[in-house]
């Protein structure tokens, strides 16, 4: 699913999830500014700030949003810039085959994993797990840099990401997954993937190494590991600042041992501010 902006073009900011705080619209506005330097305008949409507690609108109203984004002629690409846990109140209330009919590149992570993932389940959509809001932060000018390189000038900087074998491969298949605890609040629902011969992508930014193995034991009772073609490990933000990733990491080789699924962990690829791209839905090889 490749394609390049040029100049004049126009890309939706919307708020899937929960609602940005009006305390920190520059995070916003330092996206806005970054586009504007690229030559592309923004619109920003009616669901983008906190309404109600967390809330840019209901469900329905976010949905209607996204749908009127996908739909407009006008509308290259669409940014979720929001994060947080009311992603999944969105789902009941979208038209997939309209979406599929109106293709566009939709961007977002962390808890927009079950967006992502429910579109590739539904219509086999394509959606890029990255966050532009990645623009207002410490390694701004290298992820302005990376993302003007790959979808301006049609390079690959953005995507390409280093990464250590735990459990040698090699790794081929469609990837899925993203956030590991948004992605198991599919679990049990129409949305969730079947996981036969894809490439499992998991990353946090929350949860201690508790938190998370509970998460891979969740997995592992769902019988995910077992028909996998590989896992991408991404950052685990504080089980990585604890000091204990080595633990968790034993825990997901336990986990797998028997599957003898090959894994890879990537500095790369999550909540980071040096964090790249990957595309749910797309076709990974990893040798």
């Amino acid at each position: 699913m490749e394609f390049r902006f040029k100049r004049g073009d126009k890309v939706a900011l919307i708020s899937c999830s929960d609602g940005i705080n009006i305390e920190n619209k520059s995070r916003l506005y330092s996206v806005v500014d970054a586009f504007k330097l690229m030559g592309i305008e923004c619109e920003i949409s009616k669901c983008i700030f906190r309404k109600k507690a967390q809330f840019s609108g209901t469900g329905a109203e976010r949905a209607e949003e996204l749908m009127s984004f996908f739909k407009s002629k006008d509308i290259k690409a669409i940014f979720d810039v929001s994060g947080g846990n009311s992603a999944n109140q969105i789902l009941d209330y979208l038209d997939f085959d309209i979406i599929k009919n109106n293709p566009k590149p939709y961007f977002g992570m962390s808890d927009l994993t079950v967006v992502l993932n429910s579109l590739y389940k539904k219509i086999g959509f394509k959606g890029y797990h990255y966050a532009v809001y990645n623009f207002g932060r410490e390694n701004a000018s290298l992820q302005r840099q990376w993302f003007e390189k790959s979808f301006i000038e049609g390079k690959k900087d953005i995507f390409d990401f280093k990464y250590k074998w735990l459990r040698k491969g090699p790794i081929e298949g469609e990837v899925i997954g993203g956030n590991i605890r948004c992605f198991l609040k599919l679990a049990g629902t129409e949305y969730f993937v079947n996981p036969e011969g894809k490439v499992l992508l998991l990353e946090a930014m929350g949860g201690n190494v508790s938190n998370i193995a509970s998460l891979m034991e969740q997995l592992s009772m769902l019988r995910y590991f077992d028909k996998l073609s590989g896992i991408i490990l991404g950052t685990f933000s504080e089980v990585q600042r604890d000091g204990n990733i080595d633990i968790l990491q034993e825990i997901i080789l336990e986990k797998t041992e028997k599957f003898n699924v090959p894994i890879i962990k990537t500095e790369e690829i999550g909540h980071g501010s040096n964090s790249k791209c990957i595309i749910i839905g797309e076709k990974i090889k990893i040798i």
